[in-house]
């Protein structure tokens, strides 16, 4: 089999296409001496439409952020005024966010797996250590753990099981999970059909929370002072940067997954198009959602009560507005839904993430990673997936496990996100000096640099001490424990890279060369070989 190799990454990709590389190699795969080959033709097939791409992003975003941390999020900001105020600003993250994401997907529209793809281009030196550090980094943390925790909650909520035990909560977690992993395995057709009916019946379940709650405003309903936590409603609002830096991880958290339909783009037909209008359509319907919905907690529940409701904040507002046995269990199994539905949506993302970062050589036997056999979807990561977030549910007090993982997962993820950021101006200087056309699409220079402003602000301010002192955060034990768990896997991602890299094919006078391998089923992956000449 020939595999064309052309002279650079962007050589390839003419004119923001690879259609001059597909022509020449009717394989399928190109192959790429700067990173992964190309795959033109996908390995896992093209089931996604535009609107699989609206709901992937959909799932991914409403989870169980909107209906699980307002609580958290009014106890760390103070006021109900201030909480809306960061949601909007969350929007005009995730706005500047997602211009960057489609821009470096105009760049590479054939290479699935988003952050791994434009860090591999655009850091080449040292060589192989962004790669590798994003690998450690995914294979550590990425996990589900705590969305899984909070669709156990809601079951258990549903079922009338109000104080569950930590072990109870463990098992249907695992549970929950274990079944959203059986449909992602099976079939990448069927889960995303499946994904896009979960979607849109959680879409309806937030619109519902919005239209009630502007009842609830208007004195239609039982509750009687629906307009009590808008009355001076920046009362009590924070001056503690480290307890505002938390809640923009929380909000970022919650909108998380705006781009998460880029992680599969070469499985859609007419790639920057499609994803650009229904990236955008989505977060637009959702960034409305969530405004509403908050509003609609804050006619229905006093504020104090807010604070204290831990992750079932939306099942205290059925509660007051619909009666406890007319609202109280029917809905919150929506949010139970909701959350599923974000279980699968994370992991049709990740996998190709994961497997992504295998065609690069940077996991040890990558054949065994890359492989879409027997059913077509990317087999091993998903059993990665599941497996780290089985332990990670087993592992840490469940009384914590929320806040703590959201933390964890969101600080070394910012690291990644302002080099992704920085990528972009890298990535259009090299294309310049290469001598290529404009790609399909621009992002706003100012966009870029808000970005990076945000994840510097969010990398620093954690590290400030809240006005509780030592443990005055949303755990029980160092408020800044997070951020040092996060240095410490970059940390461990470093000597990862120089030891495999660097001081072990010295000591035994190697050096690693990429052959670019083609499986039975179209996947292609780079090989590291030992060279002893």
């Amino acid at each position: 089999m020939s595999v064309y190799r052309p002279h650079s990454d962007a050589a390839s990709e003419k004119g923001g296409s690879e259609k001059d590389a597909i022509e020449i190699d009717v394989t399928g795969v190109v192959s790429n001496p700067g990173g992964a080959p190309t795959e033109t033709v996908s390995a896992l097939g093209r089931h996604v439409g535009w609107l699989s791409v609206v709901f992937l992003n959909i799932n991914n975003m409403i989870g169980t952020g909107v209906f699980s941390t307002p609580g958290s999020l009014l106890k760390g900001l103070g006021s109900p005024g201030l909480v809306l105020v960061f949601w909007l600003i969350g929007i005009l993250i995730s706005y500047a966010g997602l211009t960057l994401y489609l821009e470096l997907a105009s760049m590479f529209p054939h290479r699935a797996g988003a952050e791994v793809v434009y860090l591999e281009q655009a850091y080449r030196r040292p060589k192989y250590f962004f790669p590798a550090a994003f690998a450690a980094i995914t294979v550590i943390l990425e996990f589900s753990a705590s969305n899984s925790i909070v669709l156990a909650n809601y079951l258990l909520y549903t079922a009338g099981n109000d104080s569950p035990t930590a072990w109870l909560t463990r098992g249907v977690a695992i549970a929950g999970y274990t079944v959203a992993a059986l449909f992602v395995l099976l079939s990448t057709k069927w889960s995303l059909r499946l994904a896009n009916l979960v979607g849109f019946l959680k879409t309806v379940t937030l619109v519902f929370i919005s239209i009630t709650g502007l009842v609830v405003i208007g004195g239609k309903t039982r509750i009687q002072d629906p307009h009590v936590n808008f009355h001076d409603s920046f009362k009590g609002s924070t001056t503690s940067g480290t307890n505002i830096a938390n809640a923009l991880v929380k909000i970022n958290y919650a909108f998380s997954g705006y781009t998460n339909s880029i992680n599969l783009i070469n499985e859609i037909d007419n790639p920057i198009s499609t994803v650009t209008s229904a990236s955008s359509t989505a977060l637009g319907l959702v960034s409305v959602l969530y405004v509403l919905a908050n509003v609609a907690y804050f006619a229905a529940v006093p504020a104090d009560t807010i604070k204290q409701s831990g992750t079932l904040v939306a099942a205290l507002f059925f509660s007051n507005v619909f009666g406890r046995h007319a609202g109280a269990r029917v809905f919150p199994a929506l949010v139970s839904l909701s959350a599923f539905g974000n279980l699968m949506a994370v992991l049709q993302g990740q996998s190709r993430v994961i497997r992504e970062i295998a065609r690069q050589g940077i996991l040890p036997y990558p054949a065994f990673w890359v492989s879409t056999r027997p059913f077509g979807t990317p087999l091993v990561p998903i059993l990665l997936k599941w497996l780290l977030t089985v332990l990670v549910i087993m592992a840490p007090p469940a009384s914590d496990a929320f806040a703590f993982l959201v933390d964890l997962q969101s600080y070394p993820a910012n690291v990644f996100s302002f080099a992704t950021a920085v990528a972009v101006f890298i990535l259009r200087r090299k294309r310049r000096r290469e001598g290529l056309l404009r790609h399909e699409f621009h992002a706003w220079n100012i966009a870029l640099i808000f970005t990076c402003f945000v994840n510097v602000f969010l990398l620093v301010m954690p590290w400030y001490p809240p006005p509780g002192g030592r443990d005055g955060g949303d755990v029980s034990f160092w408020y800044a424990t997070y951020c040092a768990v996060g240095l410490g896997i970059l940390a461990i991602a470093f000597l990862y890279w120089l030891l495999w890299i660097v001081v072990i094919p010295k000591i035994r006078g190697y050096k690693l060369v990429e052959k670019t391998i083609v499986m039975p089923d179209g996947s292609a992956y780079n090989l590291l070989t030992k060279s002893f000449e």
